[in-house]
């Protein structure tokens, strides 16, 4: 079985890109913190690897891909934050904090594994998905850190695709709010989630599902022509206006 290696798979978009993978019967190597979260999420996916580890410690990146084995066939990075704050209460470390998660992260994660990636790629090539938010492109008050983060993933993204084709593919997935744990402060008010879901539409939030069966599908043979694209999996948000 080809294997990916997927950063952040034990919750939320990263678990459902996971099981959406192995249902296209790929093996998977997951990368996250250790701890129960772990330990179910392997237990879920069946005869799955891991690596534990904090992406803070720059050891874990070449760690992982050693631990995920030769010839990998594709690499997910679905790790990320969901910092709203005003300018005014930003802080240096917020930033920092937000570009090291995100953006830093992603970078680790690829050239740590490009060259398994390159040993892995078959016909299609090897595919790598990151992610950015639709608020990159659409611009949203108290978005200032994260926006910055994504917007770095989104630029990295599309210089990692021209520089490493045609052996490897590199594109990005762009949601809107989706329900998962790293939103539950958002989505845990029923009130905010109804304001929110009207500005889409399709008139509701986004499932990890939603997003997770794009990234499966960017990483699949299906998508062999498919790279350096930024896509929004968002309702609609980006580009639709039903209302005004």
């Amino acid at each position: 079985m080809r294997r990916v290696i997927i950063y952040g798979g034990t919750g939320g978009i990263g678990l459902a890109t996971a099981r959406a993978l192995r249902d296209r019967n790929y093996a998977l190597h997951l990368v996250a913190r250790g701890g129960d979260r772990l330990s179910r999420a392997a237990e879920d996916l069946g005869e799955t690897t891991f690596s534990a580890g904090d992406i803070a410690d720059p050891d874990l990146f070449a760690a992982a891909t050693e631990a995920a084995g030769p010839g990998v066939a594709g690499l997910v990075y679905a790790v990320g934050t969901i910092n709203l704050r005003p300018l005014s209460r930003l802080t240096r470390a917020d930033v920092e904090s937000d570009f090291r998660i995100n953006a830093l992260g992603a970078f680790s994660a690829v050239q740590a594994a490009a060259g398994a990636l390159k040993s892995g790629a078959g016909e299609a090539g090897a595919g790598i998905v990151l992610f950015s938010t639709v608020a990159v492109a659409q611009g949203f008050a108290a978005h200032a850190s994260v926006a910055m983060a994504k917007g770095a993933v989104e630029g990295l993204a599309l210089s990692l695709a021209a520089e490493l084709a045609p052996q490897i593919r590199v594109n990005v997935v762009a949601p809107s709010l989706t329900r998962t744990p790293l939103a539950a402060a958002i989505t845990g008010n029923e009130t905010l989630v109804q304001g929110i879901a009207a500005m889409h539409a399709l008139q509701r939030l986004g499932r990890p599902e939603d997003v997770g069966a794009l990234a499966a599908f960017l990483i699949s043979d299906e998508a062999a022509w498919i790279t350096g694209q930024v896509i929004g999996v968002d309702g609609g948000r980006s580009a639709l206006r039903t209302k005004g």
